[in-house]
């Protein structure tokens, strides 16, 4: 799985210092009822190292790329970071996890430049995620275009079973195309939000998010040498993600005979929003991500196993895809499709602000108890009622 890097212990604290999520999250409330255990975490990403913070939490994955090395041989540091995000114990002052007590199974595939052309190796490594025994899928990654063998992996990922969160994008702010994977029906998208819960500038918007969590000021592995963590540029909707899941970890160890339906819309019943649950703004989706509602204070209904959340239209629960094939891990993609249409949106739609309410603890918007308030600083910034996961 690649060699245990070193991480310098001042380095390390002051990076767990930082983590200011843990606390607006109370991370230990829910840790003394559930740290993820018994929940595997599919990382579609660069890779993963085993760093001391990740020593015991990573399974043998699969490498889908024609690079040397394998899925402990982590090119960028992306890939590590997402990894300690979710399931990190923040041993040698690495970052801890919020979900400390989950697996982490690598899958290593192209990110990058070449992400989202409707070429490469996601759909494979989707796949290959899909076969393999995690529940959650996590996407830290997203492109701009549409594949039809990207699309077919992440429906037969879907067909078993799998939670699948995605990042939204970072690019907001220059063209805000619609992302994926995170625009597939099947796949939660993530987008994200600051310490005041203010939804990020550069954090993409549209029909596409479905959630939104912690995704600014995180620290990360500066690069692939794994020498120092960075503060500066940490965080984006990929860290959002990562969160998104390691709270989707904590709920479903919590409920281990729940499925991924009962997950989802426990998270959504119990996400902070002041707006219909039925009306979800084209930031903040459905909410910001509270998984202690649930975790600790026992909030949400599951609802029915084999029902969409979000569509409550019947969908598969487990088992082989729809057509009864899956999808070739060696198949090319076709060319790229075009952008959909987009609803008109107003020149100045930059960010939904969300003010604290929370329990006098003084807490953020995330805290145990706290219920976001959401005013709209922006035109446009609430969705119309949506079917978001059509076939």
């Amino acid at each position: 799985m690649g060699a245990v890097g070193p991480v310098p212990s001042a380095i390390g604290a002051d990076v767990q210092s930082q983590q200011w999520y843990l606390d607006a999250m109370s991370a230990e409330k829910m840790w003394k009822v559930s740290t993820g255990e018994g929940v595997k975490i599919a990382v579609v990403d660069s890779g993963v190292r085993v760093t001391p913070s990740l020593e015991g939490r990573v399974l043998p994955g699969a490498d889908v790329t024609d690079a040397a090395g394998g899925p402990g041989d982590d090119y960028s540091g992306h890939g590590t970071t997402m990894a300690e995000l979710i399931a990190g114990s923040g041993r040698g002052g690495g970052l801890k996890g919020l979900a400390p007590g989950a697996e982490i199974i690598p899958i290593r595939t192209t990110t990058g430049k070449q992400l989202g052309k409707g070429s490469g190796d996601t759909p494979a490594a989707i796949k290959a995620a899909a076969d393999s025994d995690a529940q959650i899928i996590n996407m830290s990654f997203g492109g701009d275009f549409m594949s039809q063998a990207e699309k077919a992996a992440v429906k037969y990922a879907w067909s078993k079973g799998k939670l699948l969160f995605a990042a939204v994008g970072n690019d907001a702010e220059t063209k805000n195309f619609v992302g994926y994977p995170a625009a597939y029906p099947q796949v939660v998208g993530v987008s994200a939000a600051d310490r005041s819960g203010k939804v990020a500038k550069y954090s993409e918007f549209g029909e596409y998010v479905d959630l939104a969590a912690p995704g600014l000021d995180i620290p990360h592995w500066c690069d692939a040498t794994f020498r120092s963590y960075c503060e500066e540029g940490g965080g984006g909707t990929s860290s959002a993600t990562a969160i998104a899941s390691a709270s989707a970890a904590l709920v479903w160890s919590k409920h281990p005979d729940w499925t991924a339906n009962q997950v989802l819309r426990v998270l959504i019943d119990t996400a902070g929003r002041d707006w219909p649950k039925d009306e979800p703004s084209d930031y903040l989706g459905y909410g910001l991500i509270r998984p202690a509602r649930n975790v600790v204070k026992g909030e949400g209904k599951p609802g029915p196993a084999d029902v969409d959340p979000i569509t409550n239209k019947k969908t598969p629960v487990a088992g082989p895809a729809a057509d009864g094939a899956a999808p070739s891990a060696s198949a090319s993609a076709p060319a790229a499709s075009a952008q959909p249409p987009r609803k008109n949106a107003s020149d100045d739609e930059s960010a939904a602000a969300v003010k604290s309410s929370d329990d006098g603890s003084g807490r953020l918007w995330l805290a145990l108890g706290g219920i976001a308030a959401v005013t709209v600083i922006a035109a446009g910034a609430f969705a119309a009622v949506r079917s978001r996961r059509r076939a």
